[in-house]
């Protein structure tokens, strides 16, 4: 095993994070060619099937499993292998205890069913990870502890939890306490003119300290939650806190048009101001059949660009200097919106997405789960998951069928993660009434790596909102520490980092109150914990 080290770090807010500008993004990526244009090529990116290694799982049930498919990797035992929890809709979820030498086996877990996601955070501060589980029904809060344990604490945290459809999370932290939870919810169920425009409301869960009595022990408190409706809702099917374009924290929500509600569209909520954002803040209106939600600083602003995946054409927002978005334009290729094998020339339906540099040049790839809702007929029905690499001028090129992932299942919820801490980023589907599917990364030839995880002290112990910066090959490479996004499919890893022939790096951190820690020296494949020493 690789061993880790840590580094302990005041903050002195002293310093920023380089930046590259680039004058215009539509034009895109010229300077990202020239500085790529002596690089070595890296090799074609290659995955072995490891699928059958894995007991069988699919994600299960009627209509009100047409949505939903979530996958979980997060390392609930310590040992920086990280484990897999995928949701079985009317089948019970299933949590892959990593044994390492990508062995996954069975672990004991609740016994959930009609879960559509979750998501791994650490609410109590314990460092543990707990997990939101979204349900179709009350969702349920588990209290992480020792080897991989989890106990429903949905009522002793009192956190509200009606008969409603799950099917988005997002967190993020307004203080050094306890988190604040976003709750996306899909149809009324209990609306008898359902399903067609009948959206349920979402929900803010914001905490409260709660007086336990004295026989508990001097100093000792209790939580719990009050809900607060987040309305317009328009059936969100993913949601992002993160900081937008405009350098500020907001709520990102993305929602399905099938279900649409008149007027409805995209929303984007600021956190400061507790309010959805209009034109006249330059919000431009979009509507689409939004699934999920993918967001990285492609171009080294400082800026996410923002994936939104859909039934037909998967919209890559391009964030611009004045914190508005632009449409990537068709010539970079990410729309992916007919299957690639050419065998169906109906539109694709797109779930989860995830950036990730999978043969580690310096340059973001993007993965995009596909498949029909169930047999949709205006839609491609065998329509292969896509793996998108960035090219040195900025573009995309679809590789899915080459590196051995393309599979023409109904898949949903998916992750590109470090499964064995070789550095290579590997992948896990998971599929509707089909089984997981486990590819591992053996592509030759990858170049360097650096993986980051933060730790401070208080209640947000991860850095949730803390940006992270790494000297890369082709300028600096910006990364958000957040929670939530995809599709029903949360994480809880270390960022991950290509370097391309890079030996060593220079590593700055921004914490989510905005003080600053470095720059500081790292040598290239490592995996590196930073540890924020605490305030005087």
């Amino acid at each position: 095993m690789i061993s880790k080290f840590s580094i302990f770090v005041a903050a002195n807010g002293s310093r920023k994070p380089p930046q590259l500008s680039l004058s215009q993004h539509v034009a895109p990526f010229s300077l990202l060619a020239l500085l790529a244009a002596t690089a070595p090529l890296m090799a074609q990116p290659s995955f072995e099937d490891r699928s059958d290694t894995l007991p069988l799982h699919s994600y299960e049930g009627g209509w009100e499993h047409f949505v939903g498919g979530g996958l979980v990797v997060f390392d609930c035992d310590g040992d920086t292998l990280p484990e897999l929890l995928a949701a079985g809709g009317t089948s019970p979820a299933m949590l892959l205890h990593n044994d390492g030498d990508f062995r996954f086996s069975p672990a004991p877990f609740p016994a959930i069913t009609g879960m559509t996601g979750a998501y791994p955070i650490d609410i109590d501060g314990d460092d543990y990870l707990d997990l939101y589980v979204l349900r179709v029904g009350p969702d349920q809060v588990l209290q992480g502890g020792p080897e991989c344990s989890f106990s429903d604490v949905t009522e002793s945290w009192a956190v509200p939890a009606p008969d409603s459809w799950t099917t988005a999370f997002t967190a993020w932290w307004e203080g050094d306490d306890l988190p604040t939870l976003a709750i996306g919810h899909y149809v009324d169920r209990a609306d008898p003119n359902g399903p067609f425009e009948v959206c349920d409301d979402n929900a803010l869960l914001r905490p409260t300290r709660l007086a336990r009595p004295a026989s508990d022990g001097p100093g000792t408190a209790a939580f719990g939650y009050h809900a607060t409706p987040l309305t317009p809702g328009f059936c969100a099917l993913s949601m992002l806190a993160a900081r937008d374009a405009r350098g500020r924290p907001s709520l990102r929500i993305s929602n399905d048009r099938q279900y649409y509600v008149r007027g409805g569209s995209e929303q984007m909520w600021d956190i400061a101001d507790q309010r959805f954002l209009t034109e006249v803040d330059g919000w431009q209106r979009v509507a689409l059949w939004g699934m999920g939600i993918a967001s990285r600083d492609l171009t080294g602003d400082g800026r996410d660009e923002v994936m939104l995946t859909s039934m037909g054409d998967q919209l890559l927002q391009l964030a611009q200097p004045d914190g508005t978005y632009v449409g990537a334009p068709y010539g970079l290729g990410t729309t992916a919106h007919r299957p690639y094998l050419g065998d169906d020339g109906r539109p694709s339906t797109g779930w989860h997405a995830q950036f990730g540099d999978v043969d580690n040049d310096g340059r973001a790839d993007l993965f995009i789960a596909k498949g029909n809702v169930d047999q949709m007929p205006t839609n491609a029905i065998h329509d292969p998951n896509n793996l998108l690499m960035q090219q040195p001028d900025g573009t995309f090129v679809e590789v899915g069928d080459i590196a051995g992932i393309a599979t023409t299942e109904r898949s949903r919820g998916a992750a590109l993660a470090d499964l064995d801490n070789d550095g290579r980023l590997d992948l896990v589907v998971v599929n509707r009434r089909a089984p997981l599917e486990l590819y591992r990364n053996i592509t030759p030839d990858t170049g360097n790596w650096l993986s980051i995880a933060l730790q401070q002290p208080g209640g947000n112990r991860e850095a949730i909102g803390a940006t992270v910066t790494v000297e890369g090959p082709f300028g600096p490479q910006i990364q958000q520490v957040t929670i939530g996004g995809g599709h029903g499919s949360g994480q809880a890893l270390p960022l991950h980092f290509g370097l391309g022939t890079a030996t060593t790096t220079r590593v700055t951190v921004t914490w989510p109150d905005g003080s600053q820690s470095g720059p500081l020296d790292a040598s290239a494949n490592t995996p590196l914990t930073i540890n924020r020493s605490p305030q005087p």
